[in-house]
């Protein structure tokens, strides 16, 4: 046998290896008991958040968030609704953009030095996230952040956790996974466990009308990206079709509505329920290549996560076309680019297109800026170590082949 058809054999039994875990995980999926936070939706709906708290018997909460929100002083009608229900507080704002296991070990000394009970993630996907880890070590104090990596990593179960999105992207409110940075190996890397998930997820649009429109754009594509991903993925149900497609159909709606109109309530409200759609979607049948691509870019650079997803996306899309035309197509139809009449590869072509479309009106880049060439092997390795055996994507990538698709990101010269 010669070397190259040994690779080949190793390469095909690997591949094999991959399709039985994505089996295995479908199975287990359908039967685990997924929590499904209490909605509190529309507009003001913030204001009714405390009283709920206040309900379950939590008096002291540790409030996490950033300090850009504090500056616009966006939690101050939370902070005020938790004073009159007699519920003590306390504002820990120092998450940054990628949330550190620093950022975490803070929160966590801040939230036993003032006796918490519960915890509130109020921000974009960064703040809910942290929060969600901080909540992970303060219930598991001898585990570290590193060794709940993965799934089902976290034993105790963590205190009441409340989340407030102020941003329509991340679907962290929904999603048993949070994503943390390690600046010791500058790696992303998930924390997955049913315990995540919070007792209550605020949508609010009044608190995303103050978005800045490129936040606004790159956080829509991240939704995007989930519900694409968690569709055209192997591990779907009818369940996870049902609610992808409904976040698709919303964001081709209203996002760029959203983007060029800040203050437009029902667009707001609208791209909210598509981020809580897509999360309740990829949540239960995972993600894809575009998440560990843009996770390990996100750690080597610091590129923001939705940033990424949308550069990322269409070149993911066009190199697993052909195995995920008819899922493709479906998207194509609910998001009204055509009728089943027009034909599958006409369809995913056409979805394809429309997502480049969307990217370019709203001035989202074809490149990513900070990649270096000589980064692409590590890029490349990190991301498929993340990827395989996991995610049980349309077509499995080589190596090469992901290195060649990274490097279509790279800035022209």
């Amino acid at each position: 046998m010669s070397e190259k058809q040994t690779k080949n054999m190793i390469w095909n039994l690997k591949k094999g290896l991959y399709r039985t875990q994505h089996k295995t995980m479908k199975v287990v999926s359908t039967v685990l008991p997924f929590p499904v936070p209490v909605l509190l939706t529309g507009a003001g709906s913030i204001k009714s958040l405390a009283e709920n708290i206040r309900a379950r018997g939590v008096k002291n909460v540790l409030v996490v968030t950033d300090k850009v929100l504090m500056t616009l002083k966006l939690p101050d009608v939370l902070l005020a609704s938790l004073k009159d229900h007699g519920i003590k507080f306390t504002v820990y704002d120092d998450v940054q953009p990628n949330p550190t296991i620093r950022n975490v070990e803070k929160g966590r000394e801040i939230y036993k030095k003032n006796n918490c009970e519960g915890i509130i993630g109020f921000g974009g996907g960064s703040a809910m996230d942290c929060a969600k880890i901080i909540g992970a070590r303060v219930a598991n104090p001898f585990f570290s952040v590193r060794r709940m990596k993965g799934y089902f990593r976290v034993i105790m179960p963590i205190p009441p956790f409340f989340c407030v999105p102020t941003t329509a992207g991340t679907g962290s409110e929904t999603t048993v996974a949070a994503v943390i940075s390690d600046p010791s190996t500058h790696e992303k890397f998930a924390i997955n466990d049913l315990k995540l998930i919070p007792k209550i997820a605020v949508l609010d649009p009044e608190l995303m009308t103050g978005l800045p429109p490129h936040i606004t754009s790159t956080t829509g594509m991240d939704a995007l990206t989930h519900a694409v991903e968690a569709y055209i993925g192997r591990n779907g149900t009818s369940f996870t079709d049902d609610n992808a497609k409904n976040a698709v159909r919303l964001i081709f709606d209203n996002l760029e509505k959203a983007y060029k109109t800040g203050t437009d309530l029902e667009a707001r409200n609208n791209m909210a329920l598509a981020s809580f759609y897509a999360g309740s979607a990829f949540t239960r049948a995972y993600v894809g290549y575009v998440h560990a691509i843009a996770h390990t870019v996100g750690g080597l650079y610091g590129v923001p996560h939705g940033l990424a997803n949308a550069i990322i996306l269409p070149h993911v899309l066009e190199f697993c076309r052909k195995d995920a035309e008819n899922k493709l197509a479906d998207l194509a139809v609910a998001g009204h680019l055509g009728t089943r009449r027009d034909g599958p590869e006409k369809l995913s072509l056409q979805f394809i297109e429309k997502i480049k479309t969307m990217n370019k009106n709203m001035k989202i880049p074809m490149h990513i800026q900070e990649l270096k060439e000589t980064d692409i092997p590590l890029i490349a390795k990190r991301a498929l170590k993340e990827a395989h055996p996991d995610y049980p994507v349309p077509r499995i990538m080589t190596l090469d082949e992901c290195e060649d698709l990274i490097r279509k990101l790279l800035p022209p010269a």
